[in-house]
C-alpha cells in the first residue's frame, strides 16, 4: 500500500524561489554591512565650535594731543610819516640831441679800402697745369718737356754741388740715401727744405745744397701763381 502525500506538504515545491530571495537577502546584509561607517565621539567634538566661549576683543581708545595753535603776533605800531620841507634846489641835467641839425656842415667819411689777401695754394708737381721753370728751360715748349729738364738741371747742380767725400770722412760706407723735400713757392725761390740723411753731417749738406738752387719761374694753375712741393732722392757710393 503506498502512503499519499499532500500536495500541499511538499517542500520541494518552491525551492528555487526560496533559494534566490536567500541569496539576494545575504547580498544586502552583506552591501549594508560594507558601507555602514561609524565615527568616534572625539572626532565629532572637533567640529563644534562653541561661540559663548569667545571673549569679546576690546579695542583701547587712544587720545591725541594736538598743541593749540600760537597766539597771532602784535599789531604793528603805525609808521610815523615825517614831513620834510624841501629847500635844496636841485640842477636839472640837460640832454643834448645828437640829431644832425640842417645848418650844420655834413662830414663825409672815406671809405675803407679792403685788401684781399691771397691763399697759398700748393699744387703736387705731377698735376699743375704750368710747372715751374728752371733758368735754361725757357725754349721748352710744352710742360713735359719742362719738367724733364728742371728734373736734369736739379740733378746736375746737386751732383756738382754735393761734397760726397763727406761719407767718407764721416766713416761711412756703401750706398747712402738722402730723402730732401723742398718748395718753389709762389715768386719762385726756394723754401721749405727739409732732409733726412743716415748722419746729421750728410742732412745739413743736403739741405745747403738745395738751398743754392737759383731762382725759377713759379709755377701756375689756372693763370695763377702758387707753390709748388717737389721731392729729390739723392743716391751715392762711399768709395772704398
Amino acid at each position: 500500500m503506498e502512503p499519499k502525500k499532500n500536495p500541499k506538504a511538499d517542500i520541494k515545491k518552491n525551492s528555487a524561489f526560496y533559494y534566490a530571495v536567500g541569496i539576494a537577502a545575504v547580498m544586502l546584509i552583506t552591501f549594508l554591512a560594507i558601507n555602514h561607517k561609524t565615527y568616534d565621539a572625539i572626532d565629532l567634538d572637533i567640529a563644534q565650535l562653541n561661540i559663548d566661549m569667545e571673549d569679546e576683543e576690546e579695542i583701547p581708545l587712544t587720545n591725541i594731543n594736538t598743541p593749540p595753535p600760537p597766539p597771532p603776533p602784535p599789531p604793528a605800531a603805525p609808521e610815523v610819516i615825517e614831513v620834510v620841507e624841501d629847500e635844496e634846489e636841485i640842477e636839472e641835467t640837460v640832454i643834448e640831441s645828437t640829431e644832425t641839425d640842417e645848418a650844420e656842415e655834413i662830414v663825409e667819411v672815406e671809405e675803407v679800402e679792403v685788401e684781399e689777401v691771397e691763399e697759398d695754394v700748393e699744387v703736387p708737381f705731377s698735376v699743375i697745369e704750368n710747372v715751374p721753370v728752371f733758368p735754361g728751360c725757357e725754349k721748352k715748349k710744352n710742360n713735359a718737356d719742362r719738367k724733364k729738364c728742371m728734373s736734369e738741371k736739379i740733378t746736375k747742380h746737386v751732383n756738382k754741388k754735393f761734397n760726397t767725400d763727406l761719407a767718407a770722412d764721416l766713416g761711412l760706407s756703401g750706398v747712402q740715401r738722402i730723402a730732401v723735400a723742398f718748395k718753389i713757392d709762389k715768386t719762385g725761390n726756394i723754401v721749405g727744405v727739409r732732409a733726412r740723411a743716415p748722419h746729421p753731417a750728410l742732412q745739413k749738406e743736403a739741405e745747403r745744397v738745395i738751398k743754392s738752387l737759383p731762382k725759377m719761374k713759379p709755377g701756375k694753375q689756372r693763370g695763377k701763381s702758387v707753390t709748388v712741393p717737389y721731392a729729390l732722392p739723392i743716391k751715392f757710393q762711399v768709395q772704398d
